[in-house]
């Protein structure tokens, strides 16, 4: 399987990437700056996100979208969002959007998401607020075979990889701590289980983990 990585180099990405080379997919790195991909074992497009065409990425069985921006910015990720839309549409590739936990219902009858609930904070509100846009542009589309992940509310950069993980659709799952609570390592986990299987097509999907 032909798995693309874009933002191969970012925390998520990183960890993203080295769990679907350990999983022997053929992987490459789609990245800014080739030269901070350390892993040799993956091959590297070195090109920014909004200068992907459909020759570069309908090569690929699936491509992960794992686009990071900085603190404060909204339109990135809407803008780079489109960018792949227009690219894969009608294309057999899949996409793989890891996004944000802004736009997950807080109740099973879906009245009330994070951002109606306050549950964003601020200092990611804009970033959550681009991510939510971009998912509603993946469900308006009609021909490309998307997914869009969710992490928890907390997002765990310096958590351990536990393996022990549920997966939900687009109400918010909480662990049996009660903690809405994912580790990037256990949603790299998640993300390359979803590329091998392939069991939310058109599906927002979540990830809750333990912390243990």
């Amino acid at each position: 399987m032909k798995v693309g990585i874009i933002g191969a180099t970012g925390k998520a990405g990183r960890l993203i990437t080295e769990e679907a080379v350990n999983r022997g997919l053929d992987v490459t790195a789609i990245v800014r700056d080739a030269s901070k991909v350390s892993n040799k074992n993956v091959k590297v497009i070195e090109k920014d996100i909004f200068d992907l065409t459909t020759a570069d990425l309908s090569v690929f069985d699936v491509v992960v979208n794992a686009f990071g921006t900085p603190i404060g910015q909204t339109q990135p990720h809407i803008d780079a969002g489109r960018v792949l839309i227009r690219a894969l549409s009608g294309t057999d590739t899949r996409l793989i959007v890891l996004g944000g936990a802004g736009s997950l219902y807080m109740d099973e009858e879906r009245t009330k998401n994070s951002f109606d609930v306050g549950r964003v904070p601020d200092f990611a509100y804009e970033i959550a607020v681009g991510q939510a846009k971009n998912l509603e542009d993946l469900q308006a589309t009609t021909d490309l075979n998307w997914t869009f992940v969710s992490p928890s509310a907390f997002f765990d950069a310096a958590g351990p990889r536990t393996g022990n993980y549920r997966i939900g659709g687009d109400v918010m799952l909480f662990n049996t701590d009660g903690e809405s609570y994912v580790s990037y390592p256990d949603m790299a986990l998640a993300i390359v289980d979803e590329v091998e299987r392939g069991d939310h097509p058109k599906q927002q999907m979540t990830v809750v983990s333990e912390k243990r």
